[in-house]
């Protein structure tokens, strides 16, 4: 019997709702480091790494061919998160605003 594609798609719902609480619960960059590390492979970490560098690159105004030469990220993945930071769902902007608050209380 094949599954329920609802079924399937609530199942899917709660494991990500799961996965997001398990980040929420951390409470250093320590214990993100640790779990993301235990969680991802070499590959997807650099790829998630990559990403974030790139988000700072592109704030910083620097066109995409200078953000491929300096960090070896294709020009489509800089595409996307361009795209994505500008019309997602912003996810980037809520870490981008955070993280700049966390800096001035620390600095």
């Amino acid at each position: 019997m094949k599954p329920n594609r609802q079924d399937t798609a609530r199942k899917r719902k709660r494991n990500e709702e799961a996965l997001f609480s398990a980040i929420c619960s951390l409470k250093t960059v320590d214990e993100c480091r640790r779990f993301f590390k235990d969680l991802c492979t070499p590959a997807e970490m650099q790829a998630l790494v990559d990403r974030w560098q790139v988000v700072g690159l592109l704030l910083n105004g620097l066109p995409y061919r200078k953000i491929h030469e300096q960090t070896g990220v294709s020009v489509t993945t800089i595409g996307r998160v361009a795209r994505f930071l500008a019309d997602g769902f912003g996810g980037y902007q809520i870490a981008i605003d955070r993280d700049a608050a966390r800096q001035e209380e620390i600095g």
